[in-house]
């Protein structure tokens, strides 16, 4: 299970900053995104993967373990990033599309490469 979380994350990175090397700006939008998403999955790991544990620790149980209960700050964490990232990747577009209606072009550089 932990190899393909690790793989998810690690193909989410690869992509993303292979968008972020792209001439476009939509593309490095996508980049940003998918960096982003890269990043939210390696915190929610962070926060352990367990199933059927409760989120917080329950001292009716007797037994008090860490081993107990899952961390929920990383959720919160996340939940938080998935909120900022979105008004993020919207304030982004709308000032990329004011852009391309200035310059005429969605190139990084602002203009298109001689060919």
């Amino acid at each position: 299970m932990e190899s393909v979380y690790a793989l998810a994350i690690g193909v989410l990175a690869g992509s993303g900053v292979w968008l972020l090397l792209r001439p476009r700006t939509f593309q490095v939008l996508l980049g940003l995104t998918l960096l982003s998403y890269a990043a939210n999955l390696f915190i929610f790991g962070m926060g352990r993967l367990a199933m059927h544990m409760a989120p917080i620790i329950d001292s009716t149980t007797g037994a008090v373990t860490v081993s107990n209960y899952t961390d929920p700050v990383p959720q919160a964490l996340v939940l938080t990033a998935i909120v900022i990232g979105f008004a993020t990747t919207a304030l982004l577009l709308v000032v990329l599309l004011a852009l391309r209606g200035v310059t005429g072009t969605d190139h990084v550089d602002g203009r298109e490469p001689l060919p």
